[in-house]
């Protein structure tokens, strides 16, 4: 069986008791596949946020470090949801946050971009005081290296395309290499993952959510996920956001060699990530297409096209 199987939502509401709250018994599970998530009512009808570890994948010192980087941005006032609680129950580690709604943030309008901008200066000039001493960095070999061997391993990769699929995937990381000799930028304590989806708008302006991801890694990984279009946009874009951004922590120009290879290593890393994941039974139902030729077939010309991108001039910004 495998360890999920185990938080039934008797277990959920007993670690939220346990946390000295007082459930009413409702809950509602959130989206997300790492962890468990839930949103869970209290008898005062408010309602917080539980969430369990996946067993295996962070340490307890590796979750005790995002919550401090957590609280350490909270007590700063910069918008980030930090827990008011962690703890042990059933063989989970967990935590409780509070909750806090919002919207997705319209990333077309330039002043949101700069607004954005303005408080992941604030996140990084805080990550840049200290180092993770527990969590993983992002590199290019964790993200690519190690994702790429891990799915030679797997057997995941049809046979047909496997030669296809180890060619294309050699060249892409020898460019990403390629990509950080020429970065010489510092690393520093990042979000790790700030996509839209975990950046929630309200009419005081945008919060952060989930640190989960949180690692050393170079600057622009927590930039990159705004940007979309061909590179006009995204020079637009970035432009928006680094005008916010720099008021608080100077961005290096030279992390612009890093856009697309570090979007390169994330397309390598998320196919490992859910074939490492493959015998959590939420990820064959929820990624069906997953171990299917066409899925394959797909990230090869995903991958060529990172090639031709990562050998162009990096993006061009004020």
């Amino acid at each position: 069986m495998h360890p999920y199987a185990a938080l039934t939502p008797e277990v959920v509401l007993d670690a939220v008791a346990a946390a000295g709250l007082r459930p009413d018994g409702r809950l509602l599970a959130l989206s997300s596949y790492e962890n468990r998530v839930y949103q869970v009512w209290l008898e005062d009808d408010a309602s917080v946020v539980a969430k369990f570890y996946r067993p295996g994948r962070w340490s307890e010192a590796q979750i005790d470090e995002e919550h401090e980087f957590a609280r350490e941005l909270a007590e700063r006032e910069i918008p980030v949801v930090a827990p008011i609680h962690k703890g042990k129950f059933s063989d989970f580690i967990y935590a409780v946050y509070p909750r806090r709604g919002g919207r997705t943030p319209e990333l077309g309008d330039p002043k949101t971009l700069e607004w954005i901008g303005r408080f992941l200066g604030r996140i990084h000039a805080v990550g840049s005081t200290k180092k993770f001493i527990h969590r993983e960095a992002l590199t290019a070999q964790t993200f690519g290296h190690d994702a790429r061997a891990y799915l030679l391993k797997s057997s995941l990769v049809p046979a047909e395309l496997l030669d296809a699929w180890k060619a294309v995937t050699e060249q892409a990381l020898q460019l990403v290499d390629s990509c950080y000799q020429r970065c010489k930028a510092r690393v520093i304590r990042l979000h790790g993952d700030c996509h839209p989806g975990n950046i929630l708008w309200t009419h005081e302006g945008p919060h952060f959510v989930d640190l989960d991801d949180a690692r050393m890694g170079p600057a622009m990984q927590d930039l990159w996920m705004l940007l979309s279009g061909d590179r006009a946009a995204m020079s637009l874009q970035l432009h928006h956001v680094l005008t916010g951004y720099d008021q608080f922590m100077r961005f290096d120009r030279s992390e612009l060699h890093l856009l697309e290879a570090l979007r390169t290593l994330r397309l390598i890393h998320y196919s490992a990530w859910i074939a490492r994941r493959w015998d959590d039974p939420a990820f064959p139902a929820a990624f069906p297409w997953f171990n299917t030729q066409r899925y394959w077939q797909d990230r090869i010309l995903e991958l060529r096209e990172q090639i031709a991108l990562m050998q162009e001039e990096p993006l061009a910004v004020d």
